[in-house]
């Protein structure tokens, strides 16, 4: 496996980070499927350790993995939607490396955790749209679309609960499309697989059941669990991420092998 670190747009501090296996001729693995994840931090940071702990366990299951690192607050106003089209560069250059990096283009999931969760819900949506082709710079929407989303206690609507900082959302938006993610679902967003704990103190799990009405209303296929208890920001819920007993969570790390079964029935 090799570790390859790329910038995603000039003039940013935006990056991404893979870890590529080798092409398998023994097994017959030429191509694998690939999943960038978009780890949360209130667009103030996002916590590497726990990014490479995710690319890491998803490279275990066969993937080829990445996480990407991109704009926060401090570094441009407003945010958005520079996180997104940050995540377009990403998997268009995963596409453009496809064959060098052993990967199947038509098999790149998006997975976004908390405002992470904001970043992948939004491009879920406005991945096709004009306005997002215009400010991207995009030509060809199959450069940039994924084959599949995965949400873990998202952020979806910025009216939902977080933040409760009206100047903090100022900072982030000029455009209410950049807001709200459940009010943009169309019948082309791709299938979605959605996890949230039911009393997240931080992001109301409110915010992952509007998604799945959302995408249940225009008939997308998406799968929703909601775990009775947890904290927020559980990531892998096991000894990998947990920063307190309250985060390692047997029960709650079974969102991992639920959406590997189903990521393997769709993809």
């Amino acid at each position: 496996m090799k570790i390859i670190k790329e910038s995603v747009r000039e003039n940013s501090s935006a990056f991404m980070q893979g870890y590529i296996r080798n092409a398998d001729a023994e097994s017959g693995h030429f191509k694998y499927p690939a999943i960038v994840i978009v780890p949360g931090g209130s667009y103030t940071h996002i916590p590497i350790n726990q990014a490479e702990s995710f690319a890491l366990t998803y490279a275990a299951q066969g993937y080829q993995s990445f996480f990407l690192r991109y704009t926060f607050e401090s570094e441009a106003k407003p945010l958005l939607p520079n996180p997104l089209i940050e995540l377009a560069n990403t998997i268009k250059m995963i596409k453009a490396h496809a064959v060098e990096w052993n990967i199947d283009e038509n098999k790149i999931v998006i997975a976004g955790f908390s405002i992470g969760g904001h970043i992948v819900s939004l491009f879920n949506d406005l991945y096709d749209s004009t306005w997002f082709k215009d400010v991207a710079k995009i030509d060809d929407v199959s450069q940039i679309k994924p084959a599949a989303t995965i949400l873990g206690y998202p952020v979806i609507n910025l009216k939902l609960g977080f933040p409760n900082d009206e100047e903090k959302i100022a900072n982030w938006i000029d455009n209410d499309i950049e807001m709200a993610a459940d009010e943009h679902v169309t019948q082309t967003n791709v299938p979605t697989f959605i996890w949230a704990t039911t009393d997240d103190p931080v992001v109301p799990s409110m915010n992952a059941i509007k998604y799945a009405e959302k995408l249940n209303e225009n008939s997308v296929d998406n799968e929703l669990h909601l775990f009775h208890h947890g904290p927020h920001g559980l990531a892998l819920a096991n000894d990998l991420t947990a920063w307190n007993d309250a985060s390692n969570d047997s029960h709650v790390a079974k969102w991992f092998q639920l959406s590997n079964e189903w990521l393997k029935e769709i993809l």
